[in-house]
């Protein structure tokens, strides 16, 4: 067993090193010690009071028995429903305790004893999870990401290969410019699919043209929107996707090293991702001179602790570097001051699948994946919650999303109708039964009142008290909120408190009060996205 003092002492001569230090102490003792927390304080030379809000900011870190081994049942809006508060009461002689949504509504309800996730309805009955694979496409179409994701061993470098994989990273060192990949990202009109809908080539060429070295590209797979577990499905079964995008990044941009900051709550990734890893550089596809070019880049994996903020880019990268993870002012931007404050891409799971994808079969191909003209590729939703077959679908963008639920998905349960759902997860807010006729991109869904966001979608039938449901989300936002801006750290309590009780006149004036000062005021999305909640609501159920 290795000592403190070589605990640290390996970690620091990697990049971002708190997180993976704290991982290491956590994974040896089973929680992390009074001794541990100052033998690190003195060895990263960071003050104890500094280091303790830190570590006990993150959910998953334990400082003391049984730590690790007391499992975590899931109580996101989803597994509530389906049996994750019985679980959790009958796994109360094992110290269990609840952890917010665990990225497996599509496979209720999740369990994480130390690095194993189980899955199960009943206490007595859970057994270990397998992510599922995609349900076969139902339509004419052509899928992008999910193309080849059903093929045997397409998470084994021999099984991408054999599907074209890593020809678009060849292609682009050998007989194309930086400036030439970009471009090709930017006709596509590939916009980022974690929520904010960047243009993804416009920001590869922000830090190609930045000032400042080494410039980095990191993988957002901190997957904690509730109602979103699109990432996982991507990084378990097709993940040199994700490697060869991050590579292609580098190549565009001219950065040298890169980070997965992968959530805590996907610990059997975690592996798959260590293989591919070096299945890619013993390839050649990733290290010193890829190639034979005179090209170097090195990918590390950090990962995270269970902090629903840390999907933020700003408060990602304070974590990356061991900071408190507060969200960053904007502007700077991450594209001119990102990771120790240098030129960085920060792109989602999906986006970097995407953007390879693209890059090998080219912009017009993409484009007319869409079956709107005016909009471009495809999107992938999350769909949980009281529908027959809830699962990851790759959906073209400008598909009903009516085609969606009742002929994709089977629609909800025999005898029931679906009286809400949520879109971009939580944050987006309810869309009604009377306003789903519309179609499955962001000018639609705003035109409810509503976004597309990040793609989870979770169905409440008729048999669902929605004043409770929203009560549990608002209740979310306010445990996650991390405290930095008083507009979200108040406000998400306060709304709490007023979805505790039937909304009256008085009590609805001061919910939208409240949401409007929190959407003007906020430090970041989490407390401009909360009151979505509440207006919808309010919406919905006049």
């Amino acid at each position: 067993m290795a000592t403190n003092s070589e605990l640290i002492a390996k970690w620091c001569e990697e990049p971002a090193p708190l997180l993976s230090i704290l991982h290491a102490f956590h994974d040896r003792d089973g929680f992390i010690t009074e001794e541990a927390l100052r033998n690190i304080a003195v060895g990263l030379r960071i003050p104890l009071a500094e280091l303790y809000g830190t570590l006990t900011f993150y959910h998953h870190f334990a400082r003391e028995a049984p730590g690790q081994n007391a499992p975590r049942v899931c109580t996101g809006p989803v597994c509530r429903l389906q049996g994750g508060l019985e679980i959790l009461k009958e796994l109360k002689t094992e110290d269990a305790i609840p952890m917010p949504c665990a990225g497996r509504c599509d496979d209720c309800v999740p369990v994480l004893k130390g690095h194993q996730v189980f899955t199960g309805r009943m206490a007595d009955k859970l057994k270990v999870h397998l992510t599922p694979l995609p349900p076969p496409y139902p339509s004419s179409g052509e899928e992008c990401i999910f193309a080849d994701i059903r093929e045997p061993h397409y998470n084994t470098i021999e099984g991408y290969q054999h599907k074209g994989g890593y020809d678009a990273l060849k292609n682009g060192i050998k007989s194309q410019t930086p400036t030439e990949v970009i471009d090709t990202l930017k006709e596509s009109q590939l916009a980022g699919r974690g929520g904010a809908g960047f243009p993804t080539g416009m920001k590869w060429e922000s830090v190609l043209n930045a000032p400042g070295e080494p410039k980095t590209i990191v993988c957002n797979a901190d997957e904690g929107e509730p109602g979103c577990f699109k990432d996982r499905v991507i990084l378990d079964y097709a993940p040199h996707l994700i490697i060869e995008g991050m590579i292609l990044a580098a190549y565009a941009t001219g950065a040298t090293r890169g980070f997965i900051y992968l959530r805590y709550e996907y610990p059997e990734t975690l592996n798959t991702l260590e293989r591919v890893l070096s299945e890619a550089e013993e390839s050649g596809f990733l290290g010193d001179n890829i190639l034979g070019e005179d090209f170097n880049f090195q990918i590390y994996i950090r990962r995270g602790a269970g902090a629903y903020v840390c999907g933020e880019e700003g408060s990602l990268l304070n974590s990356l570097e061991g900071k408190h993870p507060f969200p960053r002012n904007r502007p700077p931007y991450p594209v001119t001051h990102g990771f120790e404050n240098l030129p960085t891409v920060v792109n989602n799971v999906e986006t970097l699948a995407a953007a390879t994808q693209i890059l090998r079969n080219g912009a017009k191909w993409y484009k007319n994946l869409s079956y709107d003209k005016n909009l471009s590729g495809t999107k992938i939703i999350s769909l949980s919650g009281d529908i027959q077959k809830p699962g990851n679908y790759e959906v073209p963008f400008g598909l009903p999303l009516k085609t969606l639920l009742y002929d994709w998905a089977d629609g909800p349960y025999e005898g029931r109708t679906i009286q809400a759902i949520t879109s971009a997860g939580l944050s987006g807010g309810f869309i009604g039964e009377n306003e789903l006729d519309i179609t499955i991109d962001e000018p639609s869904f705003q035109k409810v009142g509503a976004m597309l966001g990040a793609g989870g979608i979770m169905v409440f039938d008729n048999t669902r008290n929605m004043l409770d449901v929203a009560h549990n989300a608002m209740e979310f936002f306010a445990e996650e909120s991390c405290g930095k801006c008083f507009p979200c750290r108040i406000g998400t309590h306060r709304l709490t408190e007023l979805l505790s009780d039937p909304i009256n006149t008085k009590s609805k004036e001061l919910i939208t009060e409240i949401g409007s000062v929190m959407k003007a005021t906020s430090a970041c999305g989490l407390g401009t996205a909360a009151p979505n909640i509440t207006d919808s609501l309010l919406r919905i159920s006049s």
